[in-house]
């Protein structure tokens, strides 16, 4: 037992690690050899990406609480933030060494294909010619290169730029040179064929330096990029009290970049003075800079997608089209179909058309009053907006909350939101020191003389490229009630309320926590007859780990599905071994987040946007909504059935905190499954069903669980 004033860690573990944990199962789907080949290239630039992200925000955001006078220790690993940047230093180095040895063995596997990642020194002379041909016209002229002296400062490094570093002597005299390598330019020289044979500019441009400092004798060279803090407050002092917080938000974006350094990478070798010199100038120390024999940024992967052989078996994934629910008759109008029955959509099984289309419909229905909606992310190219922009040039009354803060989306969500402004749409940018996360869309209609509305309410954002890449849930519904409560919200949201309670949504940051600890209890009181099953992409809260824990204490059978960052450990005797976690990394990212509580006919069900993170519960505006249809029910007690059978990719949290691998020649890839048959409503006459069916579906459910 903890002493008093000691934080518990029996059953918990640091976040940051179990963050770094969960890109490294990212990282061993690239490992899989039944991933196609070129698949498996990007989930190593998925990989890479994600640590990126994870220097910027969670390094940059620990280094600033490190500078804070005061002994502060993190609530789940005990640790000082000095103590997990040392962790976090620690456990990153052999990820280093592991994504090498990965990106050797992959670019091995894809010369078979014909693909073909080239160093210039692989090319013969005539493809040396044309490399420098290339240079000289196409990549010399946007060059900037420098020498750093007492006449040419240390320039400003943009976050994960390319950058060749050099070594420099001149006269006795050492110097560092320095060529950013611009982002305007191709990522990939491509050669003539046959196959896609490529060599990086990056790497052009380190075989080329030399030619472009003149006198000075060139001893050794590297590329190097430099990542910057990204953690910027979204609300500071510097805000003028008469400001519009969209100008406010593009000043914040360009403070963002030059924010301060928390790491720097190195592909090849720099001799010591050059090394020393770097360091110096971005005030990084040793444990800071990290080496690596793979290209620092794997972003180019996606710009080589186009040019793959048509030909791609065994390079890519089949091809698949997101299928019309069977539940809707393409020929009728959704709106007549949508007031008669709630719908599930299951993305990117199901298309996100029909929610497109409910949006066009009620652009252009004379009957429809107005259309609320809370927007976090959108694609670049959105049809969304230009259905809501319709609606309100057709006289509708359109209501956006648009979240300018959504972290590296903020200039695509101010440029949608100057566009539908300029539409007449009224924008509203969220509440003061909460971001609104919460994904809602009322619709609001005039039918036969009264007012009806139809609410939709998913676990992921209204964006149509997302859509066919992660893995999220879609309500539909006429319910009056849960109208009646979305309506609440938007009011007060409108006015900055945030502690409004309603009959059917749970909102956070006020009722969301409680509601959930209520729920819990609720199954604790039935002792070994409780059951819990949580769908979400992680859980840090503190005070809903402890509820769990008291939940397995009491013998409630806790089933959790956490893609990413887990501080719970299960398995752990007497305090948690009643839990069992497990996380799928698969073709694709598993974002829907579904609460249920209780089995049989006494479940309930809930869909959220939030998860167990004390941001979501505390820092946020969201929502989990009841689904209380009944062969909606049955729908999610399907697709639960199938997500806890999965062999083929699900990895299960060990009570030590590591993950086990997936069973060897696993025979049920759950979304393989949902491709080829996404969860289904049952017919009418089974919408109600007797309580011996749904209690017949949730045993067998729970028969297929190895719960200890």
């Amino acid at each position: 037992m903890p002493r008093d004033g000691e934080v518990d860690t029996r059953y918990t573990q640091d976040r940051e690690l179990s963050w770094l944990k969960f890109d490294q199962r990212v990282m061993e789907e690239a490992w899989d050899p039944s991933v196609p080949a070129f698949e498996r290239l990007k989930f190593a630039a998925i990989f890479t990406s994600n640590l990126d992200e994870f220097f910027m925000v969670r390094v940059g955001s620990i280094g600033d609480l490190a500078l804070l006078k005061g002994r502060h220790r993190d609530s789940r690993s005990g640790l000082t933030p000095d103590q997990q940047l040392r962790a976090i230093f620690r456990a990153v180095r052999p990820l280093y060494r592991r994504r090498d040895k990965l990106l050797a063995t992959l670019e091995a596997k894809l010369r078979t294909y014909g693909i073909c990642c080239l160093l210039p020194q692989e090319l013969d002379a005539k493809e040396q010619k044309q490399m420098e041909r290339w240079f000289r016209d196409q990549v010399v002229p946007v060059l900037s290169p420098m020498v750093v002296d007492s006449h040419h400062p240390f320039p400003h490094l943009p976050s994960k730029q390319s950058c060749v570093a050099l070594s420099l002597q001149r006269e006795g005299r050492e110097y560092l040179g320095l060529v950013p390598v611009p982002r305007t330019l191709s990522p990939f020289w491509v050669l003539e064929e046959p196959g896609l044979r490529y060599v990086l500019t990056e790497q052009v441009v380190l075989a080329m330096a030399p030619t472009l400092f003149g006198s000075y004798y060139v001893t050794s060279r590297a590329i190097m990029a430099v990542t910057r803090n990204a953690d910027l407050p979204p609300e500071d002092e510097d805000q003028e009290e008469s400001e519009d917080f969209r100008q406010h938000m593009k000043k914040a974006l360009k403070k963002r970049a030059r924010l301060s350094p928390v790491r720097l990478e190195l592909q090849g070798e720099l001799e010591e003075h050059a090394l020393s010199h770097l360091k110096e100038r971005l005030e990084l120390s040793e444990e800071r800079v990290f080496f690596s024999r793979s290209p620092l940024s794997l972003d180019y992967v996606y710009s080589l997608e186009p040019r793959l052989p048509a030909e791609s078996a065994g390079l890519r994934y089949s091809p698949f089209s997101p299928v019309w629910p069977r539940e809707l008759d393409r020929k009728e109008r959704l709106i007549p179909q949508l007031l008669r029955r709630d719908l599930l959509l299951f993305y990117p099984y199901h298309s996100m058309e029909p929610f497109l289309q409910l949006i066009r419909e009620a652009a252009g229905d004379p009957e429809v009053l107005s259309i609320k909606i809370t927007i976090y992310r959108l694609a670049s190219h959105a049809k969304l907006v230009e259905y809501l922009a319709a609606a309100a040039e057709n006289g509708k009354e359109v209501t956006v909350f648009m979240e300018l803060r959504a972290r590296f989306d903020e200039q695509n969500n101010i440029r949608w939101a100057e566009r539908l402004e300029e539409a007449g749409c009224t924008l509203l940018y969220g509440v003061e020191g909460y971001k609104v996360h919460a994904k809602v869309c009322l619709i609001t209609r005039r039918d036969r003389g009264r007012v009806r509305t139809i609410t939709q309410i998913g676990t992921g954002n209204y964006n149509e490229k997302t859509a066919r890449l992660y893995t999220d849930i879609s309500l539909i519904s006429a319910h009056p009630g849960i109208g009646a409560d979305a309506a609440a919200l938007f009011q007060d949201l409108a006015v900055g309320e945030l502690q409004g309670e309603y009959p059917h949504l749970l909102a956070a940051p006020h009722s969301l926590r409680p509601a959930l600890l209520s729920l819990m209890d609720r199954e604790i009181a039935k002792g070994p007859d409780g059951f819990l099953f949580l769908k979400m992409n992680a859980i840090t809260d503190r005070v809903l780990i402890d509820k769990l824990a008291q939940a397995s204490q009491a013998g409630v059978r806790v089933v959790m599905n956490v893609r990413g960052i887990c501080c719970l450990r299960p398995g752990v005797e007497g305090l948690t071994d009643h839990i069992r976690i497990f996380s799928i990394v698969g073709r694709f990212l598993e974002h829907a987040r579904l609460f249920v509580f209780g089995k049989g006919e006494d479940a309930l069900f809930y869909l959220s946007s939030a998860d167990f993170m004390t941001r979501n519960t505390q820092r946020r505006v969201e929502v989990a909504c009841p689904v209380l249809d009944p062969g909606l029910r049955l729908q999610l007690a399907q697709y639960v059935d199938i997500l806890c059978q999965d062999d083929a990719k699900a990895r299960s949290i060990q009570p030590d905190g590591s993950w086990s691998a997936p069973v060897s020649n696993g025979q049920m890839d759950c979304q393989a499954a949902f491709l080829c048959s996404p969860p289904s409503c049952p017919p009418p006459e089974a919408s109600s069903p007797s309580p011996p069916a749904q209690a017949g579906l949730f045993s067998r459910l729970l028969r297929g669980l190895h719960l200890g």
